[in-house]
């Protein structure tokens, strides 16, 4: 009975890690972005990031009656693996965009950046 406990809680931290691996990250709003004194910042899209392994997934949705440039960014762990960055896509009022990209090994950080159409 003691060694199926011990089996249980290695499972158990296992999945706690690795879906700690699997981070929802906010949207980073790009220095083109950065709202102006008196302008609304109202066009951002609002984004979800996953990673699953070598795989980066953003949905964004867009609430606002302004349509919004939205780029995904990979930027891989190994110093050998080209960072990603997509091309930009708009995503219209009330649209809805899914961008992925991904790295050979490793990811190390995921960001989404905004800007005007």
């Amino acid at each position: 009975m003691r060694p199926q406990r011990r089996r249980t809680t290695a499972l158990t931290a296992a999945a706690l890690l690795t879906t700690g691996l699997a981070v929802s990250l906010t949207c980073v709003p790009s220095a083109g972005a950065v709202a102006k004194r008196g302008d609304s910042d109202r066009f951002h899209a609002s984004c979800r990031t996953t990673i699953e392994g070598s795989r980066a997934t953003a949905s964004c949705h867009n609430p606002y009656p302004e349509a919004d440039r939205i780029r995904l960014h990979v930027e891989c762990a190994r110093w050998w693996d080209i960072d990603a960055d997509s091309a930009p896509v708009e995503v219209g009022p009330a649209g809805y965009a899914e961008l992925t990209d991904r790295c050979w090994k490793e990811i190390r950080e995921v960001w989404i950046t905004h800007e005007r159409p």
